[in-house]
């Protein structure tokens, strides 16, 4: 004998499946869970589907009203299910934000190995061969005035070696330094010969920006002053430092101008196979001197500059300046 079922029996289990449905979605606390009692409740084999299933055994106009409570009671429950997802990830979110914060005022307990930039340790390189030949080091103003830049160094107004070192200038007259040759004159207002130093440091020229070219770039100027200085001991300085720089190679002197020596020099290495130019040199120029207040008949000295980024680029082949100026670290950590 078949069982019936009255409209409602199936409207009390309903709101059974309701009350409990809540509480259950209301007590889940992970997704997983929630997933579960979804499928167990709304599933085609789930707890809901069962009670729509005993819908045939009501008369006609009793069904559809069934039905309608269902679809209330389904659209309730993906309510509530969709509503508790979104609690719990909150909560679990804000669980893992409060377990990953970090107090960025607290001192840091690691610091990661890191290096010397390419250009600082050139230049520290540099400055180590210079201090074991009896060099000091000086410093001075990378804003200048033009009587250090230019006159005190026997470039004196409208003098063509200006259009090579066109620089920035400042609303007051002053200027970047387009060398660290300024240094020395600034040293020797302070120190009287004999001295021996040199000027490491930043200059600035409106160059184009190129693979070779920077407007902002790094100089080390050599300057020695004493009595009976001449041509040898200048070649016998560079080459020194060269070959201690560069290993044991060929070195060669061109004949070549510059406003504050005479005579004047460029310097060659020999490097892997051919002639590369890396710095400039020459003996104190006696207008330099006596503009000092030195007396040129006594005193005699030599002058030589480098840029810093041309031996770095010779000493570890790099092909382009502007590598040693984009912070990229898959370039610097090669070093």
């Amino acid at each position: 004998m078949t069982a019936t079922v009255s409209l409602q029996q199936l409207n009390d289990q309903l709101e059974q499946l309701e009350a409990q449905a809540s509480a259950e979605i209301a007590a889940a606390t992970t997704a997983p869970e929630l997933e579960d009692l979804r499928v167990r409740l709304l599933g085609k084999k789930g707890r809901l589907s069962t009670v729509l299933g005993a819908m045939g055994k009501l008369s006609g106009p009793e069904r559809p009203l069934i039905g309608q409570r269902a679809n209330q009671l389904k659209d309730q429950l993906q309510s509530l299910l969709a509503e508790r997802l979104a609690a719990v990830k909150a909560a679990a979110m804000a669980e893992r934000i409060a377990a990953e914060s970090l107090d960025v005022t607290a001192p840091c307990s690691y610091v990661p190995p890191g290096h010397r930039h390419p250009l600082l340790s050139t230049i520290e390189e540099i400055v180590d061969i210079f201090s074991g030949l009896g060099y000091g080091v000086s410093e001075g103003p990378e804003i200048e005035s033009d009587y250090y830049n230019f006159t005190a160094l026997n470039i004196p107004e409208h003098h063509p070696a200006r259009d090579m070192q066109d620089t920035f200038y400042l609303a007051d007259g002053r200027l970047l330094r387009t060398h660290t040759s300024p240094v020395q004159i600034r040293y020797l207002e302070n120190n009287p010969p004999p001295v021996r130093v040199i000027a490491p440091g930043r200059v600035y020229r409106r160059d184009a920006v190129d693979a070779t070219h920077s407007p902002v770039f790094h100089q080390v100027e050599v300057l020695a002053i004493d009595e009976g200085l001449d041509f040898s001991h200048l070649r016998g300085t560079v080459t020194t430092f060269l070959q201690r720089f560069f290993g044991d190679l060929p070195v060669r002197f061109r004949a070549s101008y510059f406003p504050f020596t005479e005579p004047s020099a460029e310097v060659d290495v020999q490097w892997r196979g051919r002639w590369l130019e890396v710095m400039g040199c020459g003996m104190v120029d006696p207008a330099v001197l006596h503009g000092m207040g030195l007396d040129p008949e006594r005193w005699s000295g030599f002058a030589a500059g480098l840029g810093v980024e041309r031996f770095c680029m010779v000493r570890h082949g790099i092909d382009d300046i502007r590598r040693l100026y984009t912070s990229d670290l898959r370039f610097l950590e090669q070093f």
